[in-house]
Order: C-alpha cells, then sequence, then structure tokens
C-alpha cells in the first residue's frame, strides 16, 4: 500500500507543468503579462485534458490573480487600453463560467 501511494505520488508530480513547482516572476510591462498569461492558459488546457480539475481551478486562479496585478502595472491609456482591458475580464469570466459549467456537469454525474 505504501509503494502504491508513492508511485501515485510520484505520478502525479511528473505530470504536473514544470513551471508550476517554481515561483513565476513578476510582469514587468505589458508583454511579459501576456507572455505569463499565455503560458497560464496553455497548461489549463493541458490540465483540462488530463483530467486535472483542481489544477485547472488552481491555474485559473493564478491567472486572474496574474490579470489583476497586470492591470496595476500601467493605468490603461487610450482605447488599445482599454480594449486590451475588456479583452483581459472576458478572459477572465470565461474562466469562471468554465469553473461553474465543470461544477455542474460533476453535481450532474453524481445524482446520475
Amino acid at each position: 500500500m505504501r509503494l502504491n501511494r508513492l508511485f501515485l505520488i510520484l505520478a502525479w508530480t511528473l505530470a504536473t507543468p514544470a513551471f508550476a513547482q517554481t515561483a513565476q516572476p513578476e510582469p514587468v510591462d505589458g508583454a511579459d503579462c501576456k507572455a505569463q498569461e499565455a503560458v497560464l492558459e496553455r497548461d489549463m488546457a493541458l490540465a483540462r485534458s488530463r483530467g486535472q480539475m483542481l489544477r485547472r481551478q488552481q491555474l485559473g486562479e493564478a491567472l486572474s490573480t496574474l490579470q489583476a496585478r497586470c492591470k496595476t502595472l500601467a493605468p490603461a491609456q487610450g482605447r488599445e487600453a482599454r480594449i486590451e482591458k475588456l479583452e483581459m475580464e472576458i478572459r477572465t469570466l470565461r474562466a469562471e463560467l468554465e469553473r461553474a459549467e465543470e461544477q455542474l456537469r460533476s453535481l450532474k454525474a453524481e445524482s446520475h
């Protein structure tokens, strides 16, 4: 039983993306924010495809935190900044919607 438990821990560790085990550097500008967002979104999709819903939710929260941090980096200026702000808001809302839909699917699956 102990060996089985160690195997599961090892398997989960290997399945987790390497970046998740290290701290992400603070974004310096909009380009850094975009790059880190892309990494998180990619890893969320990967976690979703592997059925790692808790991992995907954690990444979603990290993405929301990153987006909030990026919003405070520079004050919004002009049309492009407003567009970018709305796009980030949409991504956040979509991530929240995905979490809610997953919870709904889980509840429905439990009832059957």
